[in-house]
């Protein structure tokens, strides 16, 4: 194993436990980097952190939530003593006619994905600067193409795209380089989550090859690895993502008049599609919203005193 692109690397991936962010913490670790996890389900972060190969940390923290992630970013900080890396990478997804669509998971995906994304930047960036550091922001094929059915989760993912890159003219200056890392379907419990609804998997075969197939998550997170590595702008994590960014401009107009011939063929099922937020993340998200502050407090082993409410910590150290 190859420990030594990362190696002395502090880095920090919210949304780690599961799917990209997962994947992602184990590889960020393999490859020698210390690594911080930050997400809604404190047990399922506590045993990614089990598993990782070296030194890291595990948060239980809502990424929209200002206090709770400046108190993670001043505990990251004081525990590894820096902060090199930070993934941007929690987010939610909700599907159906926008019209028909729950307000609250509408709004709530935005809010993950755009202004969670914000948070979490906010909170690390001071870390950042001091170590001449790297923000990669997780956006999406969505940042790309419009998509029916896919207001929210598009509106969110192009609007983390747009911020990452006036950010990477804010900040780079200040020796912080600013990524953009773009996923096309990728084999997550997210999209596993939308498939589950028959129309939205129908909507999603029949758009053109190659962005009507699911991909592996395992070599979609080595491109984003391989892009961390080198401190990239833009990091693809399937091969033909790069090619949209020269069509992109026609694109709004194509799924424009081909998006209505397909909303018109599955018109008469559409009260069917659900409207609540898709996948284990979305239920973790969910159950996290209603749960009072004590009673998430008290389930959450490990806490530590003076940590901020709603928020834990634990260390676990491993041997290399």
């Amino acid at each position: 194993m190859n420990r030594a692109g990362l190696e002395g690397q502090v880095a920090v991936v919210t949304g780690a436990a599961r799917g990209v962010g997962e994947l992602l913490a184990r590889k960020l670790s393999a490859r020698g980097a210390t690594v911080a996890l930050v997400g809604l389900e404190p047990a399922e972060l506590k045993g990614v952190a089990e598993r990782l190969h070296g030194e890291s940390g595990y948060w239980h923290a809502d990424v929209t939530d200002h206090e709770a992630m400046a108190e993670v970013a001043r505990e990251v900080k004081e525990r590894f003593g820096k902060v090199d890396i930070v993934v941007a990478n929690a987010g939610v997804a909700n599907g159906g006619p926008f019209v028909d669509s729950d307000p609250v998971a509408w709004r709530r995906v935005v809010e993950v994905n755009l202004i969670g994304s914000a948070v979490t930047a906010r909170a690390f960036l001071p870390a950042l600067m001091e170590s001449r550091g790297y923000l990669l922001q997780i956006a999406s094929l969505a940042a790309i193409t419009p998509a029916p059915m896919m207001s929210a989760y598009c509106a969110s993912k192009s609007g983390v795209e747009a911020y990452a890159h006036s950010l990477r003219a804010e900040v780079g200056y200040r020796g912080v380089r600013v990524g953009v890392g773009y996923l096309s379907w990728t084999d997550t419990d997210m999209v596993r989550g939308a498939d589950q609804d028959d129309v939205m998997r129908e909507l999603r075969q029949r758009l053109p090859w190659p962005a009507n197939r699911t991909y592996p998550l395992g070599p979609a997170v080595d491109r984003l690895v391989a892009g961390i590595e080198r401190r990239a702008a833009h990091v693809y994590g399937q091969w033909w993502l790069r090619g949209m960014q020269g069509v992109r401009g026609y694109l709004p107009a194509l799924i424009g008049t081909v998006g209505q011939r397909e909303m018109r063929r599955f018109a008469p099922r559409l009260s069917n599609v659900g409207t609540g937020l898709v996948g284990a993340g979305g239920a973790a998200d969910e159950s996290a919203r209603g749960a009072t502050g004590d009673a998430a407090g008290d389930a959450v082993a490990g806490t530590r005193p003076g940590t901020a409410p709603g928020t834990a910590v634990d260390t676990v150290r491993h041997r290399s």
